[in-house]
């Protein structure tokens, strides 16, 4: 049962993903026959579905629930894109695949996350790009923007149509942003720190005003250096974090131990690279960051047991 400290924010998004990938922009002249346009997995999927109305159709190649790192394209993924007028990514090298799937693919390309300012993972020799920018609310608002771009060349008859609907969803996004800020601004200064398995928040922390620290940079590489575990502990420790987590797409059982000798709680399974099955907590991407958002806040302010 959650604690109630997160009112503002459940209050102001209720209505906002409630209808999933609902608007109430009405689609003036539906095509009869709609462009196909596959997202590489179900995250992107949900976004380009929430512009999309019902003027084009969006699958994921990925199904709910997979991990998109280490992802390995199947002969029948291949096959499930022949027919695609578009084929949509993330990169930031979060599909280390895709660029030789995409030499089976005859459909058009396009990264979504074009004009998005990168944030670099720490800890590696080089620079290595977060790939993960739909975790903040200001850029997932971009990520809309030039998915409605690649829609209206699809369809420019729809122009007006798919604006509309990015301009709806970039006010559902702005207004779940602001309300978390207010509440976490509420919390103590020591207590505005997120732990997790995989450094997946990057772009998130920086929105909310929250600092990080994880186990391991991406979830391609789960390996948990001894060196790296003893930061997070001590980290824990010294900063009094309240709560810890891990995401839904791996094994929470390192995390879990650094509750245990830290005295910390484990606050939850946070949900990153999927949503999930329409009968889950997060079948739809607004969903899906509202609910990290309130777990996240809650946990950081209920008092350590």
């Amino acid at each position: 049962m959650r604690s109630g400290k997160l009112a503002g924010i459940t209050a102001a998004v209720m209505l906002l993903v409630g209808c999933a990938s609902g608007s109430n922009v009405p689609n003036p002249n539906p095509s009869e026959s709609k462009p196909l346009v596959v997202a590489t997995f179900t995250v992107l999927a949900s976004i380009a579905s929430e512009i999309a109305g019902d003027r084009v159709e969006v699958r994921s190649l990925i199904k709910t629930g997979a991990e998109v790192h280490g992802y390995e394209p199947t002969p029948s993924d291949i096959r499930s894109v022949a027919d695609a007028d578009l084929i949509i990514y993330n990169g930031f090298g979060l599909e280390g695949w895709f660029e030789k799937f995409s030499q089976h693919a005859d459909a058009p390309i396009a990264r979504v996350t074009e004009g998005i300012t990168e944030i670099y993972i720490d800890g590696y020799s080089g620079s290595v790009v977060n790939p993960h920018v739909w975790m903040s609310p200001t850029d997932a608002a971009k990520i809309a923007e030039n998915i409605a771009k690649e829609f209206i060349k699809l369809d420019p008859d729809g122009a007006e149509y798919f604006e509309k609907r990015v301009s709806e969803f970039s006010s559902k996004l702005e207004t779940m942003r602001e309300s978390a800020i207010q509440e976490i601004a509420q919390l103590p200064e020591d207590s505005r720190a997120l732990v997790t398995c995989e450094g997946a928040f990057s772009y998130l922390t920086r929105d909310l005003g929250l600092s990080e620290k994880y186990l391991w940079p991406v979830n391609a590489e789960q390996q948990v250096r001894p060196r790296t575990l003893a930061g997070v502990i001590d980290f824990v420790r010294d900063s009094r974090v309240k709560a810890v987590f891990c995401e839904s797409t791996v094994n929470d059982s390192t995390m879990q131990g650094v509750a245990r000798e830290t005295g910390a709680q484990f606050g939850g399974i946070l949900y990153v690279d999927s949503i999930s099955e329409a009968d889950g907590p997060v079948p739809t991407f607004l969903q899906l960051l509202e609910y990290d958002i309130s777990l996240i806040v809650d946990a950081l302010a209920s008092p350590v047991a």
